[in-house]
């Protein structure tokens, strides 16, 4: 902790040309009150991040999110490049993240994608690029 202490008043003294504990722990206040913004269980996000970094879950994900309605199994084989079954374990993933709803209607299944899955699409597409 003190190698940590002495590296922050370094980087103080670096930005405000000189450092005192006051200042060392103003920034600790500060970065602490970043901290506490955290989930406290980070889990759900975690989850949802994880299920987009496959390439056909986030190919379905964009998919049901731009189609703004419900599609079936057998209207995303046709534009997603992986069997039938492969689409359903993709659908089945992205539903156990909250990343898309599910509808039975008798023997036909249908899947839509949840505000949460729009909203993490757009933070991409706005954030895209940028580094």
């Amino acid at each position: 902790m003190a190698e940590q202490s002495e590296r922050l008043e370094r980087l103080l003294t670096r930005e405000l040309g000189e450092c005192c504990a006051g200042d060392v722990e103003d920034r600790v206040e500060s970065i602490e009150s970043h901290a506490a913004t955290i989930p406290s269980d980070p889990e759900a996000d975690l989850t949802a991040l994880a299920t987009l970094s496959n390439d056909t879950r986030y190919r379905i994900a964009r998919l049901l999110s731009a189609a703004e309605d419900e599609l079936c199994v057998c209207e995303i084989s046709p534009v997603v490049d992986v069997s039938e079954s492969a689409i359903s374990h993709a659908l089945s993933d992205l539903r156990e993240a909250g990343l898309v709803t599910r509808r039975k209607d008798g023997t036909w299944r249908y899947y839509e994608a949840t505000a949460r899955t729009t909203a993490l699409l757009s933070a991409l597409d706005e954030t895209r690029g940028e580094a």
